[in-house]
């Protein structure tokens, strides 16, 4: 089982990057940059090292996230609008 994650989850890993250059919508853009911190926290775990892994949950995928729509939500539609 683990030599399938250690092959899958890479793989996905990319994918998603690619996901989060590709995405025209800005929301959709932080929902695939989220998925990707929590993919990267579960490649750490995977790699043993679960401390890496417990930080990069907190602070990758939760409070990044978190201030990104913080800031999106600031904005003004017009600004909005210009980034899309």
């Amino acid at each position: 089982m683990t030599e399938v994650l250690f092959v899958l989850v890479p793989i996905l890993l990319i994918g998603v990057g690619i996901l989060v250059v590709k995405f025209d919508n800005i929301l959709a853009a932080i929902v695939a940059l989220a998925i990707l911190s929590l993919l990267a926290s579960l490649q750490f775990y995977i790699m043993q090292a679960p401390d890496v892994a417990i930080t990069e949950a907190a602070i990758g995928a939760a409070l990044t996230t978190a201030v990104y729509l913080l800031a999106m939500k600031a904005m003004s539609r017009k600004e909005a609008d210009k980034i899309e």
